[in-house]
């Protein structure tokens, strides 16, 4: 029998806000098929049949900036649950946190995490300081200004490092060029990030080793899962690059498979669950959420991002750490939602008490 709670599916319309994604310049682009948002808008659709397997009433809002439109459009529906797939609001990271923040100010139930943890995972310097405050490893870092000045007298990080934009998730600004191994290879990038996307940008150090998705549901650590390498051409840095993600057909896309669950004994399996629970515990994460990690040449983890509200359609990661746990796409999505549901009602009842 179908639950009669009403659920809401909410996502960002796609929208272009950088002239260049993939974090390389403008004379190596060429015509290519980006998956990122588009992929998953035409998801939607896929999600929203699934969860009607368990719920009779379920619909879906794609947010823009109109934010009285939002509003109105979530009173109107007056939803029991939001199903939160909003990652950005009119192509703008920083605003993921702010839409968390007006479901609870409209004190509507909604899944995945709060306001503060989207915000405090977003900027990566921030969310280190958190990790080292809990004693967790994460690689050494510092924050160069979107200005782009910086000196080598100053820059105290041993190469290689990688450059990152502070606050962008989905590997946006990430390419080949992101691994520098001398101070004119960081300018030069620092210089290219700085001019194209008008951020500030975190220099890491580079963990040259194995990289390890985790991904947590509930308190529950699913299956490990490992993004292979072998397959990129000598020269290319072992890193997640936008275009392994997004680009079909790229070099990147072809040669940086996951494999879940992946090989580790049994001592570094249970260090690194042990791990990714404490690193999703110290910044508040709920309900779900992925953490990356890195090994280095003595097989010490260092925690890389963490990653809340992580991309759950059908072909991510993260359904495929479910799936090697036994659980389908509309299992993992029923029980995202049920998280949210247990929320609400056990708020009703204390109101009622």
């Amino acid at each position: 029998m179908k639950d009669n709670s009403k659920i809401l599916i909410c996502y960002n319309s796609p929208v272009s806000v950088f002239p260049i994604y993939n974090g390389k310049p403008a004379e190596t682009q060429f015509e290519v098929n980006d998956l990122s948002e588009s992929a998953f808008s035409k998801e939607i659709s896929s999600i929203k049949k699934s969860l009607q397997e368990y719920f009779t009433d379920v619909r879906t809002f794609a947010v823009d900036g109109n934010v009285e439109r939002s509003i109105s459009k979530i009173n109107h529906y007056s939803p029991d649950v939001i199903l939160n797939f909003v990652e950005s609001v009119e192509g703008i990271s920083t605003y993921e946190y702010c839409m968390a923040g007006l479901f609870e100010l409209l004190k509507v139930e909604f899944t995945g995490n709060q306001p503060l943890c989207l915000g405090n995972c977003l900027n990566k310097q921030r969310a280190k300081d958190i990790l080292r405050a809990h004693d967790i490893n994460t690689p050494k870092a510092l924050v160069i200004d979107k200005s782009g000045n910086i000196s080598a007298k100053f820059f105290t990080l041993k190469f290689p490092v990688i450059l990152k934009l502070l606050t962008e998730d989905a590997s946006i600004g990430i390419s080949e060029y992101s691994v520098v191994n001398n101070f004119k290879e960081l300018k030069d990038h620092v210089d290219f990030l700085a001019s194209t996307y008008k951020q500030n940008i975190i220099a890491e150090k580079y963990i040259d080793g194995r990289e390890l998705n985790v991904a947590i549901l509930g308190n529950t650590v699913l299956p490990i899962s490992e993004i292979e390498f072998e397959g990129l051409p000598d020269g290319l840095p072992k890193i997640v690059t936008y275009d392994g993600k997004w680009i079909a057909d790229s070099v990147y896309y072809e040669n940086t498979k996951p494999k879940c669950p992946t090989d580790l004994d049994a001592r570094t399996k249970k260090r690194i669950e042990t791990i990714a629970l404490q690193a999703f515990n110290a910044l508040g994460c709920r309900d779900y959420a992925r953490v990356d990690i890195r090994l280095d040449e003595n097989g010490i983890p260092f925690v890389i991002e963490i990653n809340p509200n992580p991309d759950i359609s059908s072909d991510s990661g993260f359904t495929r750490a479910a799936a090697a746990d036994g659980m389908s796409h509309s299992e993992l999505l029923f029980r995202i939602t049920n998280f949210a549901l247990s929320r609400r009602i056990n708020d009703t009842q204390i109101k009622a008490s």
